[in-house]
């Protein structure tokens, strides 16, 4: 373990911060400052594309990719993040797995509020597909925010009528818009990053008065899960989002879905993002890795079979 690691990383995510509501361009200045900070792997090269008719951030190892594609989601509340500022994650899976990866610069709220994620990543998935690519050799991961949009975007996919991705990973995703999660208040104060006035904040943002009472909004309560493909979540102890996390876990075995929750102790939110700095993070994405290449291999695999 290595709690002088986490210490660090607790202290450091609880410096002073302006008092009152920030404004937009504030919150999404200073989340691209402290993503600015973590380390992004050698090895990999990066190209500006587009993918469903928006902007995306292609990774792929500097020696070529192995067949697979991860389609990446970046967090950060529908408001704020980019394809940029996740790339110490893409970076590190593109690393790890040897599959290039597409992180989509979806809409952003409040100028464009739900659904208009969702609709991007849909549109960028959909994308993938008519370019040729079998969805057995497609998974989808993202973090917070963009680990909502992992399970809603497979939702809307299964919506229309698409073949699903052959797995998801999901790392501290957001997953209840009713915050109705026990941990939304047992975790105050652990939390070092987020609380409960700051995630409806940003929430109002993104639901522009949409009823949070729906599966697009509220997969951990209210969705169905049945047909899914295998998911990893991770998630950490001191954040307000885990029972997020454990809920969803729970419809996902109730519905048959082959679910790994995969919870570790005394770290923040998207604690992956310290990949070279705790070691619980490097583990973690190791973790992460192994899931999604047995995943794609397996499918593969079956799909060589069945043809």
């Amino acid at each position: 373990m290595s709690k002088e690691q986490r210490a660090q990383i607790d202290a450091m995510l609880r410096q002073p911060r302006p008092e009152g509501p920030r404004s937009v361009e504030a919150i999404r200045a200073g989340f691209e400052a402290l993503m600015a900070r973590m380390i992004v792997p050698d090895g990999i090269r990066t190209a500006q594309t587009t993918l469903g008719n928006r902007p995306a951030l292609r990774v792929e190892p500097d020696n070529g990719p192995r067949a697979g594609t991860i389609l990446y989601f970046h967090g950060g509340g529908w408001v704020y993040g980019s394809p940029e500022s996740v790339l110490s994650l893409t970076g590190h899976l593109v690393a790890k797995t040897g599959f290039e990866a597409y992180s989509v610069d979806y809409r952003l709220a409040p100028e464009h509020p739900f659904p208009a994620a969702i609709e991007d990543t849909l549109s960028a998935y959909r994308a993938l597909l008519e370019s040729g690519q079998d969805p057995s050799a497609i998974v989808f991961a993202g973090d917070s925010a963009g680990g909502g949009l992992t399970v809603t975007t497979c939702l809307a996919a299964r919506d229309a009528g698409l073949p699903l991705p052959a797995a998801v990973v999901t790392f501290s995703p957001g997953l209840d818009a009713t915050r109705t999660g026990g941990s939304m208040d047992t975790k105050e104060g652990l939390d070092p990053i987020l609380t409960r006035r700051s995630v409806e904040h940003t929430g109002a943002l993104y639901l522009a008065g949409a009823d949070p009472h729906q599966p697009l909004l509220s997969p951990a309560v209210l969705a169905d899960l049945t047909g899914f493909p295998p998911m990893l979540i991770q998630v950490g102890t001191n954040e307000i989002l885990l029972d997020d996390s454990t809920r969803l876990a729970a419809r996902a075995r109730a519905a048959g879905v082959d679910v790994i929750l995969d919870i570790t102790a005394d770290v923040p939110h998207v604690f992956q993002s310290f990949v070279g700095v705790l070691d619980e993070a490097d583990e973690a994405l190791d973790r992460a890795a192994l899931f999604l290449r047995q995943r794609l291999r397996a499918a593969g695999t079956a799909h060589t079979s069945a043809g």
